[in-house]
């Protein structure tokens, strides 16, 4: 059974940072790629960053929004992956999901089967 699992949301100022962590279960990041998406109040659901370095593609993608001030990455011996967001500004504020897909490209366009729960993120300004 795949499952992912959500960490690390909170309360931040701006100009703060806060490490979000999802753990993973029931596949290997060697087969799937994995990301982070958002969703504010009143807005769609977007692509924060994805990441796959899966045996037949390697590539990382940020939503220019937090290009420079967010990093995603994984920890392939925990099962888990992170996405460190720094000088974060008050339209970061969104609950965060983690997402995994057998293909890049499926993930960005949030249509991945594999979805976790969310975790909240405030930033005040």
């Amino acid at each position: 059974e795949v499952q992912l699992v959500e960490s690390g949301g909170g309360l931040v100022q701006a100009g703060g940072s806060l490490r979000l962590s999802c753990a993973v279960s029931g596949f290997t990041f060697n087969d799937h790629a994995i990301g982070w998406f958002r969703q504010a109040p009143g807005k769609e659901r977007e692509a924060v960053s994805c990441l796959s370095n899966t045996g037949y593609e390697a590539s990382i993608y940020y939503a220019d929004s937090v290009k420079g001030r967010f990093t995603i990455s994984s920890d392939n011996a925990k099962n888990t992956m992170y996405l460190e967001m720094n000088n974060m500004k008050p339209e970061d504020t969104a609950v965060y999901y983690c997402a995994a897909d057998g293909r890049l490209q499926t993930l960005i366009s949030g249509e991945s089967e594999y979805w976790g729960q969310g975790t909240q993120v405030t930033v005040s300004s």
